[in-house]
């Protein structure tokens, strides 16, 4: 398949809305807005989500920005001034995740909610968030796969695409990641939703999100095109291994199953 879309939506003179920025805004809609809904059915009053929201997405971007920063630090740090044009593009989702937690562990710290369940609500909304993030970048290219002969693959032949120039002069086909990891949070958000009400204590939700979702990005990474670190693994794989470690544990001796409620 051929995607010959410009990324870059509209230009209004300094300001530019590409479709990346446009879905990805999109898709913290939907986490938040799915996020109040789901608390609201669980007893909680929504502005406790809004609240927190208000802290965890702007961690969300610093720690989206900072994490792909690190990941390519051999051009940032002979471009220091790039570090702060988001316009150009360059986010990784394992930070806007962790930093957005950690925003909003503080913020709910600060208020007096209740961590867990706040983590439990947020996680199927973060799910979708995602996949409709994913659309941006099938649109723009910025998640490329590598290249393959599978029937399925993705061709890009807009200049602006962002994938090495190259690639896109010689139509080179490439694997369409974005849309293997639309497909991989599909079955999460099904498998979470399934598990919605039976598991305990509070927290364990998002704790089952995040190692799935760790367990996925590590496997389908191999097929993205990213820089390197420790060997043959990327930024998102070592993430990945951590995020792992920490939350397999965690599942093996606090979750336990019960019988779900009628209102859940």
């Amino acid at each position: 398949m051929t995607i010959s879309m410009d990324p870059n939506l509209l230009r209004l003179g300094p300001l530019l809305i590409s479709w990346h920025g446009l879905l990805t805004a999109l898709g913290v809609m939907v986490a938040v807005l799915v996020a109040a809904r789901l608390a609201r059915r669980t007893g909680m009053v929504p502005d406790e989500v809004y609240n927190v929201a208000i802290w965890a997405i702007p961690g969300g971007i610093i720690g989206a920005r900072l994490f792909h920063v690190v990941d390519r630090w051999d051009f940032y740090s002979q471009n220091l001034g790039s570090i702060v044009r988001l316009t150009d593009g360059g986010i990784a989702i394992w930070g806007a995740i962790i930093g957005g937690f950690v925003a909003g562990v503080i913020a709910a710290k600060l208020k007096g909610y209740s961590i867990g369940r706040l983590a439990d609500v947020a996680a199927p909304g973060m799910i979708l968030g995602q996949m409709v993030g994913r659309v941006g970048c099938t649109i723009n290219g910025d998640a490329y796969g590598g290249p393959t002969s599978v029937p399925w693959a993705l061709v890009y032949s807009h200049p602006g695409a962002y994938l090495p120039p190259n690639w896109v002069a010689e139509r080179v086909p490439t694997h369409p990641w974005p849309i293997y990891e639309i497909m991989a949070s599909a079955l999460i958000l099904f498998i979470v939703w399934r598990l919605w009400g039976r598991l305990k204590p509070t927290g364990s939700i998002f704790v089952v999100y995040v190692a799935l979702y760790a367990l996925a990005r590590f496997f389908l990474t191999f097929l993205r095109q990213e820089q390197l670190h420790l060997g043959q693994l990327q930024e998102a794989q070592l993430i990945s291994l951590a995020v792992l470690a920490i939350a397999v544990p965690l599942l093996a001796f606090r979750a336990s199953f019960r019988q779900p409620s009628p209102a859940a």
